[in-house]
């Protein structure tokens, strides 16, 4: 993730990430913009919450967490290491860390807590969004190895090789919708349960998504993926690469249909239209 860009500009979900019995789950880290709500539980490997968060499940971290003030978890917390967490957040279940516990003032967590390291009392530093308002600061004044330094310092976590899943602020997250108002990056091999919408659209290979995608811009389709849904687009242009599938509708207003694409379907485009080796598919 680079520093000279905002890391909460894009809906980010890398690859191999899947939805199991309501739970989110992924290898890597988890980072969740403020006041967005997440309906599925989240299991990754250090996971970062902002402020005004609600997670509508258990959250487990191999790693470190970081919840931020008034945030709202339904379910237990469990943790591998070290739990940072911010001042009126609730926990609806236990929390249970293996490392250090830094809690805030005012934090309900209604079935208890326990760690086997520190326990401090007080409002945890550093909070997710002061964390990325710093580290830009330095970037703008061009100080980027100290912003390097900074960023390894408070995290202080092992590297992990697995991309993070990245939720921008504001987002809604459930089994009916992923609902952003940014661009949205899918990668190769997961499997995604609701429709997806977002400003853009860009989705990698051997994908299932149980749902329909829907964007203002460009909506791309990668190799092998299945989509079990509409794809539909206002503006943009809609991509489907050899050996995916359509299991709905395509509207948009140009279209490139690759071979050996499946579109079960109608397509409707209003501008210019490439089939590549397709035919006894109607277009509108």
């Amino acid at each position: 993730m680079s520093l000279h860009t905002d890391p909460l500009d894009e809906l980010k979900i890398p690859d191999e990430t899947t939805v199991e019995e309501h739970d989110l789950v992924t290898a890597g880290d988890v980072v969740v913009g403020g006041r967005s709500t997440i309906e599925f539980g989240l299991r990754g490997h250090n996971v970062l919450c902002g402020e005004g968060v609600t997670i509508g499940g258990n959250v487990e971290a191999e790693g470190d967490l970081r919840l931020d003030m008034w945030s709202d978890v339904s379910g237990n917390v469990l943790v591998g290491r070290d739990a940072y967490v911010g001042e009126r957040v609730h926990v609806g279940g236990q929390l249970r860390v293996a490392g250090d516990l830094d809690v805030g003032d005012d934090v309900d967590i209604e079935e208890g807590f326990e760690a086997n390291g520190w326990i401090v009392i007080r409002n945890p530093m550093p909070t997710v969004v002061f964390l990325f308002m710093y580290l830009k600061q330095l970037v703008l004044m061009g100080e980027d190895e100290a912003a390097e330094a900074f960023a390894d310092e408070a995290f202080d976590t092992e590297a992990v090789e697995e991309d993070p899943l990245v939720v921008p602020r504001g987002a809604t997250v459930n089994d009916d919708a992923w609902r952003v108002s940014t661009p949205a990056t899918i990668g190769d091999d997961c499997r995604i349960h609701g429709n997806v919408r977002a400003e853009s659209i860009d989705i990698g290979e051997n994908n299932n998504v149980f749902g329909s995608l829907r964007a203002k811009g460009d909506i791309v389709v990668g190799e092998g993926t299945r989509i079990h849904g509409d794809v539909t687009t206002r503006n943009g242009k809609v991509k489907i690469a050899p050996g995916a599938k359509v299991l709905g509708d395509i509207g948009c207003k140009d279209l490139e249909l690759s071979k050996n694409a499946e579109v079960d379907g109608r397509m409707r485009a209003r501008g210019e239209v490439q089939m590549l080796g397709l035919s006894g598919r109607s277009v509108e």
